[in-house]
């Protein structure tokens, strides 16, 4: 770094101090008892000679003031006074002799070998942890100083040396004041505080504390604040020395305080606040003395030291919370997910014995019907008559046909229980020959194809010499020709008469009962008690168009038929994918009991719209029991479900009540935690960034310092600190200040 600017000497000092400048090869006097070995550095009022005692071998500095008299006197009596009161202060170059009555006058201090700051920092900035322990040091020093009565005045890093341990030592108290002094002392330009260049200022402290900030600043970023080309020619072009200190005042006082400092890699911002305050224009708004500067610097080195423990004292709770709340979490989770297993696997066992009920009824009303019909069916006469019709291959006469249809209609009002929408009689070779309701256009139709006839299943229309069931058969679904709706067919053979024992009786006819899809009774939903269970009936037969797994009855379907107002024919839904496959080994292995419900199933309910989403679902096939098994296994399954979410409410309401307890517990954790942290915080934090905070440390009684405000850091400043000089009380001395501006290497 370039030697800092000073203000220009008059013609008579630079001649002065070129003549000197140029006396290298002996000192201005001998000093009695020293051998001289080298020069060291001239300033405007003094030489510096490197000198050995001939007594100790020790090598000291010898500092010579050319003139006795006048300034050069004032100079030698101010410096040698300041050392005198800082006697074997270890941050201070000692004084070691002083030769008054020499011409020119001297004294003696320790030389100490590395030189100054100025050199250190001539190699580029210092790293911020070597330059924070420099800093303190100097710090310190100003402290013990101040403490003594005694301002330097001209901090800057030419008048630190650095001793065998590379640790500070303050140098040149040439422009040193004692407190009670209040004559005008100018520093070295940058370094100053701006109220300080003023040949009518007096003495503060402040000085000093903007004259730490200026140091500190130039060891981090390699140069002193406010220093720029501009500025240096702003400087040089005033007149006297007057217009030069006010023109460095009005730039520092218009100027914003640098931040170059900040955009150092390792500089936090504490230390960059210490900074900063320290180089504020406005003394008021600096630090009041050294000594706040130090417990400002001691709060950083205190926080930096409670950070990890801060850290592991907000992480540890935070992890453990977060431990805990994962166990919580997760004991909450298996819980829910166990009990919804649980009331699933309940809701299934009940929905079993629901559907094995409702199988058993639909079961009951098949075989009702199958008895209804064969009571019917077992008419001598109609027997008698059927056999004629088939012998004959024709229709009856007119007569005859009146009197079936006549029987007929007789019979469907006997068995009006039987809610049948339609009743048919066909003779042994398929042609129907009677129906009720009567219809013209099926009367005379050949049904040979259909499967209530043959029990074969739909065959091809027009199909001819089928022969017909032997049992009582359930038919698959189909399409009625006289009406468009989907039905199933209950029908019985008619047998001619004879020994019911004897294998050559034949089957003269077939009398069967149809009923629409939808209109099963026994399975209607009872809708007023809000239940969220239905049941439902599937054929597992190929229907007419060959699909199997078609719905018959579903309290949707039941609805729609209630409320239709013309003959549009409902529309099919068909049982797919997992649910068919279940249906259909259930109808082919009734015994298979494992396959009838599972809480693994994803059971989707064929209607959707309102019937959307999961249900549970059991499942349990109509078998006819009493019948042979060509009769008793009807194909048809019962299905009792219900809707996986309304089953697992009461295992999801105590979810939820879980869920907000726990939260409310995590809550009320995080906020004790939040308090007690911020109890912490506030008791520690002694420099408050936020108003509010420092507020709150004041209403509890705490001390409160902040590196923004007014007064120094931390509440239990040392008692010195008052004893700090302020500012002189004395009258100003009429003594006109003087500045070294050249700067010998040693100590100037």
């Amino acid at each position: 770094m370039s030697h800092e600017p000073t203000i220009s000497q008059n013609f008579d000092d630079r001649l002065r101090a070129q003549q000197r400048s140029s006396q290298k090869l002996r000192p201005p006097t001998d000093v009695p008892g020293y051998e001289f070995e080298r020069f060291l550095g001239s300033g405007a009022y003094g030489e510096v000679w490197v000198a050995v005692d001939r007594n100790t071998g020790r090598r000291t500095a010898v500092k010579f003031y050319v003139h006795r008299g006048g300034i050069d006197w004032s100079l030698l009596s101010r410096e040698v006074e300041k050392l005198a009161f800082l006697f074997a202060d270890r941050y201070v170059v000692q004084l070691i002799d002083v030769g008054w009555d020499a011409n020119p006058p001297y004294f003696t201090m320790e030389y100490l070998e590395n030189g100054s700051l100025a050199d250190r920092v001539q190699t580029g900035p210092i790293p911020p942890t070597e330059a924070v322990s420099l800093f303190r040091d100097i710090t310190i020093g100003l402290i013990h100083a101040h403490d003594k009565g005694v301002l330097h005045c001209d901090l800057k890093p030419a008048n630190v040396l650095l001793d065998q341990d590379l640790r500070p030592r303050l140098a040149d108290f040439g422009q040193s004041r004692l407190s009670h002094e209040q004559s005008p002392a100018l520093g070295t330009l940058f370094y100053m505080a701006p109220e300080q260049a003023d040949l009518k200022a007096v003495p503060d402290a402040r000085w000093d504390v903007y004259a730490l900030g200026a140091l500190l600043y130039c060891m981090l970023t390699g140069e002193p604040p406010h220093r720029s080309p501009e500025t240096l020619t702003l400087f040089d072009r005033a007149h006297d020395l007057g217009d030069k200190l006010a023109a460095y005042r009005r730039h520092l006082e218009s100027v914003a305080v640098p931040t170059k400092h900040r955009d150092v890699p390792g500089v936090d911002r504490d230390l960059a606040d210490i900074v900063t305050k320290c180089l504020q224009p406005n003394p008021t708004r600096r630090f009041p003395n050294p000594q706040a500067v130090l417990d400002a610097l001691d709060m950083r080195t205190l926080r930096q030291r409670r950070r990890p423990l801060l850290v592991l004292g907000a992480i540890g709770p935070a992890v453990l919370l977060a431990v805990l709340s994962w166990f919580a979490w997760s004991v909450y989770r298996t819980s829910v997910r166990e009990s919804d297993e649980a009331l699933a696997t309940k809701t299934l066992r009940t929905n079993d014995y629901a559907a094995q009920f409702v199988a058993g009824a639909v079961a009951g009303q098949i075989n009702r019907r199958w008895i209804s019909l064969e009571q019917q069916a077992d008419d001598p006469d109609i027997r008698a008559r059927l056999a004629r019709v088939t012998a004959s291959g024709s229709m009856p006469s007119d007569e005859e046909q009146q009197f079936l249809q006549s029987w007929l209609a007789k019979a469907g009002q006997r068995h009006s229980d039987l809610e049948a929408a339609s009743w048919t009689m066909m003779d042994g070779r398929g042609t129907q020959i009677a129906r009720v309701p009567a219809e013209k256009k099926t009367l005379g139709r050949n049904y040979s194809f259909r499967d209530y006839f043959n029990g074969r299943g739909e065959l091809p229309e027009g199909t001819k010499d089928v022969e017909p069931i032997r049992a009582a058969h359930l038919s698959s679904v189909f399409v009625s020709d006289s009406t468009g709706d989907r039905k199933v067919a209950f029908s019985v053979p008619v047998w001619e008469n004879g020994d019911a024992g004897s294998s050559a009786r034949k089957v003269v006819g077939v009398l069967s009962i149809t009923v629409a899809l939808g209109q099963f009774a026994e399975l209607h939903a009872d809708d007023e008690n809000g239940s969220s269970l239905i049941a439902a009936l599937a054929d597992t037969k190929p229907d007419e168009d060959r699909r199997p797994g078609v719905m018959l009855e579903h309290p949707y379907l039941a609805e729609l038929e209630r409320t239709r107002k013309d003959a549009t024919p409902l529309k099919a839904y068909y049982f797919e994918g997992q649910a068919l496959e279940r249906m259909q080994t259930l109808a082919k292995s009734p015994e298979k009991k494992q396959l009838k419900a599972s809480t693994d199933d994803d059971y989707h309910d064929p209607i959707g719209g309102d019937f959307s989403g999961r249900w549970l679902a059991a499942m349990e096939p109509v078998v006819v029991a009493g019948r042979s098994s060509e009769s008793a296994n009807t194909g048809w399954i019962v299905v009792v479900q219900e809707r996986y979410e309304a089953a697992l409410r009461p295992a999801q309401q105590l979810g939820e009540k879980l869920l907000r307890y726990g939260l409310t517990a995590l809550g009320i954790v995080l906020a004790v935690v939040t308090a007690l942290w911020g109890f912490v915080v506030i008791v520690l934090n002694e420099s408050p960034r936020w108003k509010f905070v420092a507020t709150l440390r004041q209403t509890v009684g705490l001390g409160s310092g902040s590196i923004g405000g007014q007064t120094g850091v931390g509440s239990n400043r040392s008692e010195r600190d008052d004893a700090t000089p302020r500012g002189p009380s004395a009258q100003t001395s009429s003594t006109q200040p003087t500045l070294t501006f050249a700067r010998p290497k040693h100590d100037d």
